[in-house]
């Protein structure tokens, strides 16, 4: 497969993956999938759902098999779920399938990210705030070795659209 048809968006919850996605997709002139939504589109549940009444490991093999049916989605920028390259083979099949691009966030301003939207996220849902950064630590720690593969890190609270977009045009050579 050519990767220069999908760009993956990698990340701790909160980090802003949508939001990017969308607008580097609109730059780029491509399509954009939260993989999330299409997530929810195909169980015709929500993720809080998903967790509270199958658990974890089932959405994650669902999320995963949902990931790898985008495969043939040409020129799209895809926002993946926090956990998602966490999961079985998934970050190999994005590094070999697209460009991913990890956007890194502090655990402090991760927190005051998620702060207000704790109750849509299952993860967090229950947590209070010193609680929160605590989680935030010690499951970025955890996960950082994986988003830490991708080929591209954009850090920082505010992600500069234009340089990501530079970014991806050198990478992909258009």
């Amino acid at each position: 497969m050519d990767k220069t048809h999908i760009v993956y968006i990698i990340g701790f919850m909160g980090c802003g993956k949508t939001t990017a996605g969308r607008k580097l997709a609109s730059m780029l002139g491509w399509s954009f999938t939260d993989l999330d939504k299409t997530i929810e589109a195909n169980t015709g549940e929500t993720i809080p759902e998903i967790f509270s009444q199958k658990g974890e490991n089932y959405f994650r093999e669902v999320e995963a098999g949902i990931l790898k049916s985008l495969k043939h989605h040409t020129n799209t920028v895809i926002s993946t779920g926090g956990g998602t390259p966490c999961y079985g083979d998934n970050m190999d099949y994005m590094l070999e399938t697209g460009l991913t691009i990890y956007l890194k966030l502090t655990p402090a301003q991760l927190k005051s990210r998620l702060l207000e939207s704790t109750g849509k996220r299952p993860l967090i849902k229950d947590l209070s705030e010193e609680e929160l950064l605590g989680f935030i630590e010690e499951k970025l720690a955890a996960r950082e070795k994986w988003y830490n593969r991708a080929e591209i890190t954009v850090k920082g609270f505010n992600h500069d659209i234009h340089l990501l977009h530079s970014h991806v045009m050198s990478r992909l050579h258009i």
